[in-house]
């Protein structure tokens, strides 16, 4: 059986569930798959040559973490139509014709979403942070049909450039502005799409006892799972999706780009995961 090298370059990815996710849908397509962490610094390498190292040694596609998400565009020959829009990419599929680079985030933010919520509308969503995960994440909720997406982040332009881009992809049916934590109290979603909660960046987005009830909420963090922010969020009643629904999802869709298979039985993919099997 031959080997299919995927792998994942981050810079905080020791905690990644990622390598288990892929080996486990490779054992339910009857795949051989191995899986790579590569963390720069601890390779004395840059980002490109880490890149160009997976490339090299004949890997099929790797994923892509904080902080690359938008540096790698820069090594891309080809898009897909909604990661051009996006402007962040977390897949990337070797090929003949050069690599090509794909947003599974987003995509799986919405299959996640659905799931979880089915025909229920977003409404008016508080976006926290508008780096790389951010923007696919507010791509999804204009595809979720919100109504109105309120960016923000501690970088003032970065979340003016993402709401005036979301506004122009909303075509009048889902507005973006840029906002502040004054508009929890009127939001009917909020999402945390900074690196807050996960291992080695504590805290929370959320100054304590500003959660808005009877909303919902999403937390793109998923390592650890139970994060402060996930605690506020339940405390004050909210809907609470986690980025562990994420992380399944768009590691499904990533692996179906990487090998052309979609793992179908989501039930024993979850059990084995749990369990730690890979």
């Amino acid at each position: 059986m031959t080997l299919i090298k995927l792998g994942l370059i981050g810079d905080n990815i020791a905690a990644s569930r990622a390598p288990d996710l892929h080996r486990i849908c490779g054992q339910l397509a009857g795949l051989d798959v191995s899986y790579e962490r590569m963390i720069p610094k601890q390779l004395g390498l840059s980002f490109d040559e880490v890149f160009d190292l997976a490339q090299s040694r004949g890997f099929e596609g790797i994923n892509v973490t904080l902080p690359y998400k938008e540096k790698v565009l820069n090594r891309l020959r080809h898009l897909d139509g909604i990661t051009a829009q996006i402007g962040a990419v977390n897949t990337v599929r070797f090929g003949p014709e050069g690599p090509k680079g794909f947003n599974t985030d987003y995509s799986g933010f919405v299959t996640a979403y659905r799931v979880a919520f089915g025909a229920n509308l977003p409404g008016r969503s508080l976006l926290i942070g508008a780096g790389g995960v951010g923007k696919a994440i507010a791509f999804g909720l204009v595809a979720l049909k919100a109504t109105e997406i309120i960016v923000v982040d501690t970088n003032a332009a970065t979340a003016t450039a993402l709401a005036a881009t979301i506004s122009k992809a909303g075509k009048g049916k889902t507005t973006a502005r840029t906002g502040s934590m004054a508009d929890l109290s009127t939001s009917n979603g909020v999402i945390n799409c900074t690196p807050l909660g996960m291992h080695g960046y504590p805290g929370t987005p959320v100054p304590d006892g500003a959660f808005p009830g009877n909303s919902w909420a999403f937390d793109a963090v998923y390592t650890p799972m139970d994060t402060p922010f996930r605690a506020q969020a339940e405390a004050a009643g909210a809907e609470f999706l986690s980025g562990y629904e994420l992380f399944l999802h768009q590691g499904i869709h990533a692996f179906e780009i990487f090998t052309g298979r979609r793992v179908e039985d989501l039930a024993t993919l979850r059990t084995m995961l749990a369990a730690g099997v890979s």
